[in-house]
């Protein structure tokens, strides 16, 4: 897929039915790299809202909080979504754990700069001191699925972040696909594409997402939501002003979503209500969380808090996601090749050609001895 900051990551996947890519290589070492001033306290302490607690944020022309601008959630990229084990119900991490996490933050940025080529990765500039980007339940973990969640998880397919087979359209996800990575998806940290792009006006915001390009546009004039009937992968919005908060409660999803990285992991009901906090707290800080309401999948509510953040000269292109496309006909030429090289190896009566079954074994991964790398791009 064609994008002007760079591709979606499911190109680099485009041999991953084939057998010479399989996991044997290590990923390179980072260097111990000294964090940054930026990097030296965790971020969230340094906000203006944390420092003066008289602090206001920066008002429209109308008078409303304004959170307009370019924004982007690279920073968080080093905070993982549930909570390790070892924090147990602790938020916020020590002064020596958060320095183990600057240094390691400080090392990705240098190797994403000076060693890695393979995929354009975007680190931030600052680090967060918080244990998990899930806050409720205490313990820092998603609630367990109902018994009709893990029904809808058997339905979900990796596409071409799994090992195929891919025969149909239904084997790719809706990333693959350029459909959507759903709201949470389009907010949560990955390795590139992370921004965001806020607008407002007196009775509705717009905000708009880096990858796949989907945008939410928000009323704020009281209007109830559509019909039941109506189900949209983004849900339908609704949003209002409490202080210098925006409230935003989506429903009318559809339960062919999910709630996870890129839109996939855990899934979601036609059940979902979700509830937004928008909060501006610094003027390069908007404190964002996220509370998932969906007894149709999960056993319990649970919430999310991010630190949306800008940066200097970070701009949102256009992802002309679907123009450049090859992910979804690539996988679906390198099955048919791949089943091509297991009828001749079952003919001359030789092993069964191996093919890759992660992400990593293809990202990282080397050839076997012996095994012939070719090009799919060039038609052979």
């Amino acid at each position: 897929m064609t994008n002007a900051r760079w591709w979606h990551p499911s190109l680099a996947l485009l041999g991953a039915v084939l057998a010479p890519f399989l996991a044997s290589a290590q990923a390179p070492t980072l260097r111990d790299v000294a964090p940054s001033a930026l990097r030296s306290v965790p971020a969230e302490t340094t906000a203006a809202a944390h420092v003066d607690k008289n602090w206001r944020a920066p008002r429209t022309s109308w008078g409303h909080p304004s959170l307009e601008g370019v924004w982007n959630t690279d920073d968080l990229r080093g905070v993982p979504l549930n909570r390790p084990a070892k924090f147990d119900t602790r938020e916020m991490l020590t002064h020596d754990e958060f320095l183990e996490r600057a240094r390691s933050d400080e090392g990705v940025a240098d190797f994403d700069v000076k060693v890695g080529t393979f995929l354009q990765h975007e680190s931030g500039i600052r680090s967060f001191g918080y244990t998990s980007l899930v806050i409720d339940p205490p313990t820092g973990q998603m609630p367990k699925l109902t018994p009709h969640g893990d029904a809808l998880a058997a339905t979900r397919v990796r596409g071409t972040f799994g090992p195929g087979p891919f025969d149909t359209l239904e084997d790719f996800s809706l990333y693959d696909r350029c459909i959507t990575r759903g709201v949470l998806g389009s907010l949560l940290p990955v390795i590139y594409g992370n921004g965001l792009r806020i607008t407002q006006n007196p009775s509705s915001v717009a905000i708009t997402y880096e990858m796949i390009h989907d945008t939410r546009v928000i009323p704020l004039d009281g209007r109830a939501h559509v019909d039941a009937g109506v189900r949209q992968y983004l849900g339908n919005a609704r949003g209002r002003w409490e202080g210098d908060t925006l409230v935003v409660e989506t429903t009318n999803f559809t339960d062919k979503t999910s709630v996870g990285v890129n839109g996939g992991g855990p899934p979601n009901s036609e059940q979902l209500k979700l509830t937004e906090r928008f909060t501006r707290v610094d003027p390069q800080m908007i404190e964002y969380r996220a509370t998932v309401d969906d007894p149709g999948a999960y056993t319990a509510p649970w919430t999310i808090r991010l630190m949306i953040t800008s940066r200097p000269d970070y701009e949102v292109y256009e992802y002309s996601c679907h123009e450049g496309n090859g992910a979804v006909a690539h996988a679906l030429s390198g099955e048919r090749a791949y089943e091509r090289q297991v009828a001749d190896a079952k003919a001359k009566g030789l092993p069964i050609p191996k093919r890759a079954t992660e992400h990593d074994q293809i990202r990282n991964g080397v050839p076997d001895k012996g095994q012939r790398v070719f090009n799919i791009n060039a038609g052979e």
